[in-house]
């Protein structure tokens, strides 16, 4: 049993909150206490959309202040000369995933869209592998989803079906491992990217397996090219394509119009907010009030290191609040905390997270409100977001084990992480 003792507040959702303890269930028999005094607990943080190879590859010479046609080659080019193999796969995960939890992520969803070239179906499932156990060994809960960018689709249907039967085996519904610890879900890039053909096949295995769909749709890119090669819009194209339904969820969202909204909320869809990239590609804000108003759950992401050189997702949170003014009403705190946490836990499909209600997951951070970047401050849990963008939590617990405590990784030194990662993206690929 683990309590979290002496909390000034604690959020159990976006609309409950309390002063006390939290008690968990960590499936031991001892008891033991955690500090909260003079701190927020809240549910730990969700991040609906990463790219966690992206984690090795960030502010890179070509990808700040340009087009997509020219980003994504550039993003293509590192790839080639680093390699793709387990250990780096591995080494990006395991940074990410550190970063997400020293601030206070407990599950990070890896749209995983770059694959080598030959790759087997078993190459594939390596290389997921790799990534799974990075993100589990650290403590964390991940959601890996077999994505694709201008795949073939028969391959990418083997790899997606490969990839179930690799990590998870049987007995797993929803494509969720028994521990909770592990997902597996699919998703091409989008429209901009993949034909119908990879839609209608990725579809295929998620209807096989129960596994949730994901895609990115609506930046501006998305739908200048959709318009230029189809005479469609994206939502158009997904719908046509069978992508529009209460398993999917579509990240960016940024050019949507009020008609697509209400034909989204009306299909059950759910959305994921990435202002840390779209803002500085210049694909817009999302419309997140218009979104929430029509009754579209919406979820935080901070997509990858291309496009977001941070896995902050709190510090997205506050970036979110700020710039939701620019596009419509000023989106109060705790609506944006719960964005990052229940709102992200939703398009997962996963309800026992992003809360600390019944039915718990056991994932909680504890955000210590008591220092000078919080004096002055008459809301703690507004405080949040107005106030320290850097914030960092004391404590991190997830599955009522503690993996962050007193700021630092337990038992996993996070130098040393970044070290071997420098290391590796020193050598060039063996031949």
């Amino acid at each position: 049993m683990l309590t979290v003792s002496g909390a000034v507040r604690v959020l159990v959702d976006p609309r409950t909150e309390r002063d006390g303890d939290v008690v968990l269930d960590d499936g031991r028999p001892e008891h033991s206490v955690l500090d909260a005094s003079g701190a927020v607990v809240t549910a730990g943080l969700v991040n609906a959309h990463h790219h966690l190879l992206q984690t090795a590859f960030r502010t890179l010479p070509g990808t700040r202040g340009v087009r997509m046609a020219d980003w994504l080659p550039t993003m293509a080019a590192a790839y080639g000369r680093v390699g793709h193999d387990p250990e780096l796969y591995g080494l990006a995960a395991a940074v990410g995933a550190a970063e997400g939890l020293l601030s206070g992520v407990t599950t990070i969803a890896d749209h995983h869209l770059n694959w080598p070239a030959d790759a087997s179906a078993d190459d594939t499932v390596g290389l997921a592998a790799a990534t799974a156990d990075a993100v589990r060994g650290l403590g964390g809960r991940l959601v890996f989803v077999r994505g694709s960018a201008r795949d073939d689709a028969d391959r990418a249907g083997e790899s997606a079906e490969a990839i179930v039967r690799g990590l998870l085996g049987p007995g797993a519904p929803g494509g969720v491992s028994p521990d909770g610890r592990l997902q597996v879900a699919v998703g091409p890039a989008g429209v901009h990217s993949d034909p119908e053909a990879t839609f209608r096949v990725l579809g295929d295995v998620a209807a096989r397996y129960g596994l949730r769909r994901r895609t990115q749709a609506n930046e501006q890119v998305d739908t200048a090219i959709a318009l230029e090669r189809y005479g469609r819009r994206p939502v158009d194209l997904l719908e046509e394509w069978g992508w529009l339904a209460p398993d999917v969820t579509l990240a960016h969202l940024c050019d949507v119009t009020d008609d697509e909204i209400a034909r989204l909320a009306a299909a059950g869809v759910t959305a994921t907010h990435a202002p840390g990239c779209d803002v500085p590609m210049g694909w817009g804000i999302a419309p997140v009030a218009r979104l929430l108003d029509a009754g579209v759950a919406v979820g935080l992401g901070t997509s990858g290191g291309g496009s977001n050189d941070a896995g902050h997702l709190l510090a997205d949170a506050r970036l979110a609040m700020q710039v939701s003014a620019l596009v419509g009403p000023q989106l109060p705190a705790r609506q944006v905390l719960g964005a990052a946490t229940e709102g992200s836990a939703t398009g997962l499909g996963r309800p026992e997270l992003g809360h600390l209600g019944d039915g718990t997951a056991g994932d909680l951070c504890v955000w210590d409100v008591s220092g000078v970047a919080d004096a002055g401050v008459d809301d703690p849990v507004a405080g949040l977001l107005w106030a320290s963008p850097g914030r960092r939590p004391r404590h991190v617990v997830v599955g009522g084990r503690v993996v962050v405590r007193d700021g630092a990784l337990v038992g996993v030194d996070e130098r040393e992480l970044a070290a071997r990662l420098r290391g590796r993206l020193a050598r060039t690929p063996a031949v």
